[in-house]
């Protein structure tokens, strides 16, 4: 961490989790692409699940963030203890949100689809799928803060084959339950769920057998179960920003769900369509996160600077590279990406304008990306709520009611592109100040 070339380094952190994060976006648009053939009903009763699932990852991600940037930085500083005691918090805090959505999965899934839509076919449907997925979600919590102990210690190839092996077991399992291959049921929709929540389970276990065989800096015992105010309340100033912004998204699909139902139940369908496609893109970057996360926080532990400004330079600019290559697939092949989904013609009609329109957002997205990620690392995830916040609430939500008074359809896809050229702006300015507070007086400290 501290002594590798800063661009091997990254390439050895990221790259693992940069194909692990492709394999989970693979088994996204899985799940869409068979539910599709059941019926666009079904295609959205899964895409309006999204907000309540993006709710539990905020959760399981923004507390393994916490733990991971907390451990990272005791093991630059040579902290065993502290570490291993960040490692067992960060345990406990999982186990405990996991039980919470287990309580939400018996009673919150069909008010939820009631507040978005009467329609019957996607009420039901969608009932069931979020039910499914909510009881069962505590393989999703042991998992990221099991893969987040790894990728603190340097282990992210691990993570890589903890996330492959749950990701192609519900690959695997999606058409066989969905449609009721060989000896099992015809599952609908219930069979996405299953599939789904199977794959977390699975590599939550192959976690535990990893961090007990493999992970060799930390300790696990119950004596760093028990619970430390102090520790808790560390791995949450960092951690609780990064929940906050990302469940801000459970919120920004929600209301756009609203508006677009407003035109059509195809318009949702579309919106749809385009989070699991962009997921092709954006996995990869937050993979180059979360190989980028333990090195910037170690070595701000280890008080080196120019470190840490290399690597924030050579992740932007992987990270905007791969942003270029998603604007570019977006532009020139719209029609055969929505053709996964069995796009019938309206679908064609309003995705191909709707992909070509909030792609372009893209251009500034991965640098957005990487700074917020970098101020989580260094401690400042107020700085990140505060970018999501101001992109999602204030610019994206709003401008996109307003556009839709016009009865333009077309029109309310422009509110992203408008958001994301707020958001760079906003992450130009917070980046320029944490060089300035944050990392070179590191330089003057050592001295």
């Amino acid at each position: 961490m501290g002594v590798m070339p800063v661009g091997r380094l990254l390439m050895n952190m990221s790259l693992p989790m940069m194909i692990a994060m492709l394999v989970q976006a693979l088994y996204n648009v899985v799940d869409s692409y068979f539910v599709a053939k059941i019926s666009q009903d079904a295609l959205n009763a899964v895409g309006m699940s999204f907000p309540i699932q993006n709710l539990m990852i905020a959760v399981a991600v923004g507390t393994g963030v916490g733990v991971n940037a907390m451990l990272s930085r005791s093991l630059g500083e040579k902290n065993f203890e502290a570490a291993n005691t960040a490692a067992g918090n960060g345990l406990l805090l999982a186990f405990l949100s996991g039980l919470i959505f287990i309580g939400a999965g018996q009673t919150l899934p069909r008010a939820f689809f009631l507040a978005q839509t009467q329609i019957p076919g996607i009420v039901e449907q969608g009932t069931v799928y979020l039910g499914i997925c909510c009881t069962w979600s505590m393989g999703i919590f042991l998992g990221v803060m099991l893969d987040r102990l790894l990728q603190s210690t340097g282990r992210t190839a691990l993570t890589m084959c903890t996330q492959g092996v749950g990701a192609v077991v519900n690959i695997v399992m999606d058409p066989v339950l969905i449609f009721g291959l060989g000896p099992f049921p015809e599952m609908g929709v219930a069979g996405a769920a299953v599939a789904t929540v199977a794959g977390q389970i699975v590599g939550a276990v192959l976690s535990i057998v990893m961090n007990l065989c493999f992970n060799q800096e930390l300790t696990f015992g119950l004596t760093y179960l028990k619970p430390q105010a102090r520790v808790i309340g560390r791995i949450y100033s960092v951690g609780l920003p990064t929940m906050v912004m990302n469940s801000i998204s459970s919120v920004t699909v929600f209301g756009m769900n609203k508006i677009l139902i407003g035109f059509s139940d195809t318009a949702t369908a579309v919106f749809s369509v385009y989070f699991k496609l962009q997921s092709f893109i954006f996995m990869p970057v937050f993979g180059l996160n979360n190989g980028m996360v333990p090195i910037i926080a170690y070595n701000y532990g280890a008080r080196k600077p120019e470190r840490i400004l290399k690597t924030m330079k050579l992740s932007a600019v992987t990270a905007v590279c791969i942003m270029l290559v998603g604007l570019a697939a977006a532009e020139l092949f719209p029609a055969q990406l929505l053709g996964l989904f069995e796009a019938s013609d309206e679908m064609l009609s309003i995705g191909i304008t709707a992909l070509r329109i909030i792609c372009t957002s893209f251009v500034f997205a991965g640098f957005c990306v990487v700074s917020c990620s970098v101020f989580q690392a260094l401690g400042n995830g107020v700085l990140s709520m505060s970018v999501s916040i101001i992109r999602q609430l204030i610019v994206l939500l709003p401008v996109a009611f307003l556009l839709s008074r016009s009865g333009r359809l077309e029109l309310v896809w422009l509110a992203f592109p408008i958001a994301e050229i707020f958001s760079v702006c906003l992450c130009v300015l917070f980046t320029r100040w944490i060089i300035k507070r944050v990392i070179l007086p590191l330089n003057r400290a050592e001295d």
